[in-house]
């Protein structure tokens, strides 16, 4: 399917307060250029997006390099544009790449590398739901002074309805496209654009982590962020297996299969979402699901398996870590799930809340998963010590 959402990231900046002869995108950070660390919290979100990406004139292929890197598969949906001689210009040059198809328009500042990948979830689904623009962002908890000639402080400012604006910034395609054409001045963000030529622009909560690189001290907070974050990797495996049975209904990774036969369980025998339970707790160091949803406790009889995934997550939590991935490997000769997977990712990382992907695979005839007698599903659980 043609994606409905485009994503516009601008690198086109030289990034001259960094002090480095690279143009900012393409400095290092912790060994990976500032793009692509951008590009992965884009391509982590769940939604499906064509992605432009505006590089300097110069840095092109370098930039077609490392988009081609991350995106992997999805390159197609990937263009690389060159920018403007101003920001405003560059966001024009990237809109002006995008597809027929796209509606919803969000645009990102390369430099906020570090953004987590639910805030462009966050930030489309509020474009689609209010129909104007959407801006993340963060209360001011710093004291504001307003200050006159000499340096002389005048007053302080009330800071309870200010914000730290952050990116992306998203809007429906057709007025952001009008705003950028009856534009006659620059703007310090999109959002101001968009609000002088008369769209109304609300408020949704933004990310600590979404912060952007600008100076040398930015860029050292940034390594220190990473560094923390890698510190407190953790990494969790979980198995389920069950058997068919023919008199239930499918449920599997949390999606209903028509036509095909049940599991067998106390609950609704979903393998999948029951392997990624345990590699999450496996991970957290929680114990497994048995201990903590055991088959004894009748208030699970039956019960979606979903109900075990939020209180699990709940559990992590409070565990002090956040899910970073999950990677999931199903082992049965049915159902076949090639044409839902997309269908099945996206359902499963909304439920878990970060990136969470799946393969399939047979054991040519071997062991009770090759006889059809049921399915078996292996779980891997990324987490992070919560920043």
């Amino acid at each position: 399917m043609t994606p409905t959402l485009g994503i516009v990231v601008v690198a086109a900046g030289s990034g001259a307060r960094l002090g480095d002869a690279e143009p900012k995108a393409f400095v290092a950070l912790r060994g990976m250029p500032i793009l692509e660390r951008a590009l992965r919290g884009v391509f982590d979100s769940v939604e499906p997006a064509q992605v432009v990406v505006v590089a300097p004139e110069s840095h092109l292929k370098a930039a077609r390099t490392i988009a081609d890197r991350v995106a992997g598969p999805a390159s197609s949906s990937v263009a690389v544009v060159a920018g403007g001689r101003t920001r405003q210009a560059s966001v024009a040059a990237g809109l002006a790449a995008l597809l027929p198809a796209v509606d919803t328009v969000l645009v990102h500042d390369a430099a906020r590398a570090l953004t987590p990948p639910a805030l462009f979830d966050r930030v489309a689904r509020a474009v689609r739901s209010t129909a104007g623009g959407v801006i993340p962002a963060l209360p001011v908890t710093d004291t504001i002074k307003r200050v006159g000639v000499g340096a002389v402080v005048l007053d302080t400012v009330d800071r309870s309805d200010l914000v730290h604006v952050q990116t992306p910034q998203g809007f429906p395609r057709a007025a952001l496209e009008a705003a950028y054409a009856s534009a006659t001045e620059e703007h310090t963000d999109d959002a101001a654009l968009f609000a002088a030529n008369g769209g109304s622009v609300t408020v949704v909560e933004g990310e600590a982590r979404a912060f952007k690189i600008t100076t040398p001290w930015d860029l050292r907070r940034a390594e220190n962020v990473l560094g923390a974050q890698t510190a407190g990797l953790r990494v969790g495996t979980g198995v389920d297996v069950h058997g068919y049975d023919e008199a239930a209904p499918l449920w599997l990774g949390g999606l209903y299969w028509s036509g095909e036969p049940g599991l067998a369980g106390h609950s609704d025998g979903d393998a999948v979402l029951h392997a990624i339970c345990d590699a999450l707790l496996s991970a957290a160091g929680l114990g497994d699901l048995g201990s903590r949803f055991g088959t004894s406790d009748p208030r699970f009889t039956g019960a979606a398996s979903a109900v075990f995934v939020r209180e699990t997550l709940a559990l992590v939590d409070g565990a002090g870590f956040a899910v970073v991935n999950v990677a999931v490997q199903l082992v049965a000769t049915r159902p076949k799930i090639a044409s839902r997977r997309s269908e099945l990712e996206a359902h499963l990382s909304s439920l878990v809340g970060a990136p969470v992907t799946i393969g399939a695979t047979t054991t040519d005839g071997l062991g009770f998963t090759g006889r059809g007698e049921g399915v078996a599903a292996i779980a891997t659980a990324l987490l992070t010590a919560s920043v």
